[in-house]
This record gives structure tokens, C-alpha cells and sequence, in this order.
């Protein structure tokens, strides 16, 4: 029987520290991962209330200092976009960001032959100290205590599939190796709302989101293809699973197609949208078809029970079968920023935009339940 929802749960992180609680919060889960692949997360150990108070002064440095860190600067697509300087399916997103990631050292060395997804990964770009002091220190600082979140929601989610509580580790390198991406992104108000953020999965592992102001504008598309509203609920992370984890669980965790609608002036809330993702990645070098995972029965069975996803044309990272997890995520970076691409990678440019013109598109619904379905026969992983 198809298992639909209308709303997002709520988890209370804190049952974990609790023998008595935390399998009830084990079970929450599982129905989440399976069933929704969006959940709150309420009382987690990351301080927040300093990163925000420094947003709307990010956002009001001069332009000269925002320009002079500019994500045309990196090659690693760390710093500044300017409003409207990103796509999602050739569509402008209504959005200025920056894009600032825990610290890593880049593996890279020009001329040595690496592959070029090592580049991805790398140092980022900071406004002057003096324009903004403390920020770095604070953002860091923030960047890190998420990604501790991160990795413990993790071995959370091996319990709930069954698994050991390391259960998913293969998918991560090494500590000095790893590293995760966060951004600081103002949706701006119009007379009309739009297009903040065109419809898409993420490509990661998780993505835990800080929704940093009142505004409503997150929704998430159910079983049905309906559009459902994550309004901001004070305190909590808005958990939801990339395309990677559905991937590497044979489909048992849920990707969710998810959007973001402008603020409106109609909206009764004044000013910007404000919000923090933060998106943990797994190791570059990893190959999902590499990773065969084996789950318990009565498991699948939940998976099974789910039933199929309506029509969707959002972005869906269709490389994960034949390409390491670094270049399908360098892939989306050059289709999401062609300015940066052009300049750091002017191959991979000029291959988006002949995919373009050639009119490729994404697996149907269908297409992609198919070879779900034909992973679990056969215990390989087809990626759509």
C-alpha cells in the first residue's frame, strides 16, 4: 500500500541521550527516512542565535567587498554569487549567496594529472575581518559543530535501517580528506514571489538546514507530486536526505524533490528570506556502484510498501552510475554556475552547454522505479 504524507515530522534529537526514548526516536526515524525524506530536528547541540545576528550585516557589506570574493575567484566554487547568478534546470534562482565550507586543504596539484573533481574541494573565500569582525571565527565554528551533528545522525540512521552504527562509513574518507559545504543565502522580497530556487535534490548525503528568518517559501513535493509547505518552526534543523544516500541504500532512504518559493509582499512578513544549509558530502573518490549494502528483510519491506514517486522534472543527478560522487557534484556546480565554469573549467563548460542544446533530459519516474526495482533483483546499484 503507497504511504503518502501532508505534512513534515518533528524529531526531538535529544531522545537520543535516552535509553528509555531513544527507540521511539529510532522508529520516528525509519518512517521518516523511508516514507518523507524531510524531518525536523529539535533540540540539537549547535549554537545559532550568533551566525544569525550576523547575516543582514553579511548581506550589507559594501558590493565592491562582496564582488571582491567573488565564486568567480575559486575553482573550489567557494564565495560570492550575486543575485541572480545561478540556474537550476537553465531557470534564474532569485537568490544572492555565499558559499563558505569547512576548512581542507586542497589535493589538487596542477599539471600532475589529478582528476579534476579533486579541485572541488578547497579553501574558502572571507570578507575583510575588519569590515566584519568575528564572522569567520563564528561561521567556522558553526560549520563545525554541524558537521559533528552530522556525522552522529548518520550512525542514528544505521540503527534505524538495521545496520551497525558504522554501518554507512565506507562512504566517508578520511577526517584531513572530507569536507562539507555550507551557504548564507538571502531570498529577496518581490511583489510576486517566483522562482527562489527551482525544484531539485540535493546531491549529497544529508542536508541540514537553518531557516534563519520567518518567512515561509521551503516545500516539498509528496508521493502524489503535491507541493507541501515546511513552514519555519523556531529551533530546529530541517533534515532532508540527498541523492547519494538514496543511491547507496538501494532507494530505502528517500531523496524529496524540494523548492523554494520568493518572498512575497503579500507574505505579512517584512524583508529578505534568510537561510543556512549546510550539505555533507561523501568521500570524492567513492563509487556508489562500488558500495552493495545488504539490509535486512523486514526493512526493505517498508521501502517496498512505499510505493512510486509521481512525475517530477527536477534536477536529479543521473551520473551517480558511471561517475565518483566528486564529479557528479563538480558536474552539478558547472550546470549550477556557468560563469565559474567557464573560467576554471572551460572542458566541462562546453560539454553542459552542448548537453543543453542536444535537449538532455532526466530519467522519467517510471524509468527511475524501474531500475530501483531491478537493483533489488539483481543486487547491483542502477543509478538514475
Amino acid at each position: 500500500m503507497a504511504s503518502n504524507f501532508s505534512s513534515v515530522p518533528v524529531l526531538d534529537y535529544s531522545q537520543t541521550a535516552s535509553p528509555g526514548l531513544k527507540p521511539q526516536y529510532i522508529s520516528e526515524l525509519r518512517h521518516a527516512l523511508i516514507h518523507v525524506g524531510f524531518l525536523y530536528l529539535s533540540n540539537v547541540p549547535v549554537e545559532t542565535a550568533e551566525l544569525i545576528s550576523y547575516i543582514p550585516k553579511l548581506f550589507a557589506l559594501p558590493q565592491d567587498a562582496k564582488d571582491k570574493i567573488s565564486m568567480r575567484n575559486s575553482k573550489h566554487f567557494l564565495g560570492y554569487t550575486m543575485l541572480g547568478a545561478e540556474f537550476t534546470k537553465g531557470r534564474t534562482d532569485w537568490r544572492e549567496q555565499f558559499d563558505i565550507a569547512t576548512p581542507h586543504v586542497c589535493r589538487a596539484v596542477e599539471g600532475r594529472g589529478d582528476p579534476d573533481y579533486w579541485s572541488l574541494w578547497g579553501a574558502s573565500q572571507w570578507p575583510d575581518e575588519a569590515l566584519l569582525p568575528g564572522f569567520k571565527a563564528t561561521m567556522e565554528r558553526y560549520l563545525l559543530q554541524v558537521q559533528d551533528l552530522s556525522y552522529a545522525f548518520v550512525r542514528l540512521m544505521a540503527e534505524a535501517f538495521g545496520l551497525p552504527a558504522d554501518g554507512l562509513s565506507q562512504f566517508y574518507d578520511t577526517d584531513e580528506r572530507m569536507q562539507h559545504r555550507g551557504k548564507i543565502v538571502r531570498y529577496p522580497q518581490t511583489e510576486e514571489g517566483g522562482q527562489g530556487v527551482g525544484p531539485h535534490y540535493d546531491a549529497g548525503f544529508l542536508t541540514f538546514l537553518l531557516t534563519a528568518s520567518d518567512h515561509r517559501g521551503l516545500q516539498v513535493q509528496n508521493l502524489s507530486g503535491e507541493w507541501i509547505d515546511v513552514p519555519p518552526i523556531p529551533n530546529t534543523f530541517v533534515v532532508n536526505i540527498g541523492r547519494a544516500l538514496e543511491f547507496a541504500t538501494q532507494g530505502l532512504a528517500r531523496a524529496t524533490s524540494h523548492r523554494v518559493i520568493s518572498p512575497s509582499s503579500s507574505d505579512g512578513v517584512a524583508g529578505p528570506r534568510y537561510s543556512v544549509p549546510f550539505f555533507q558530502n561523501i568521500g570524492l573518490d567513492v563509487k556508489l556502484t562500488e558500495h552493495v549494502i545488504e539490509f535486512p528483510e523486514e526493512i526493505l519491506k517498508l521501502r517496498d510498501e512505499r510505493g512510486a514517486l509521481a512525475a517530477t522534472d527536477s534536477v536529479n543527478f543521473t551520473e551517480f552510475d558511471c561517475e565518483p560522487s566528486g564529479r557528479v557534484n563538480l558536474i552539478g556546480r558547472v550546470k549550477s554556475h556557468p560563469d565559474v565554469a567557464e573560467r576554471h573549467y572551460p572542458a566541462l563548460f562546453k560539454e553542459a552547454a552542448q548537453a543543453r542544446g542536444n535537449g538532455v533530459k532526466c530519467l522519467t519516474n517510471d524509468e527511475q522505479q524501474h531500475n530501483i526495482d531491478r537493483v533489488t533483483r539483481v543486487g547491483i546499484r542502477v543509478v538514475t
